[in-house]
């Protein structure tokens, strides 16, 4: 399975076996992760699951679909160029190692 590493605003780091073909966003609700909050449930229409992804793990994704270009311009924090909706993020064996940092705030 694969692992991610979700990084709070303080610097804590949470690592997560996260099942393929599930989402970065839905393994952190399924483990209670504070800081994403994910309204929507996964349909990226509420930015609420913003999270900015490692430099050193941006090579790894698929490239910003235009649905998810949009809906990064509601963002709560301030929009960065690893920014991504952690919901559009589909988990596969080539993810395993995705570190994503959380915004200080979703909403």
């Amino acid at each position: 399975m694969p692992e991610i590493t979700y990084v709070a605003v303080d610097g804590t780091e949470r690592t997560i076996d996260v099942p393929s073909d599930t989402s970065v966003m839905r393994g952190a609700v399924t483990h209670d992760l504070d800081g994403i909050v994910a309204q929507c449930g996964g349909n990226a229409q509420c930015a609420t699951c913003h999270v900015y992804v490692d430099e050193t793990s941006l090579d790894q994704l698929e490239p910003v679909e235009p649905k998810e270009e949009h809906m990064l311009d509601f963002t709560a924090a301030p929009r960065r160029p690893g920014s991504r909706l952690s919901c559009q993020l589909k988990v596969t064996a080539a993810l395993d190692g995705l570190i994503v940092h959380l915004p200080e705030r979703q909403y």
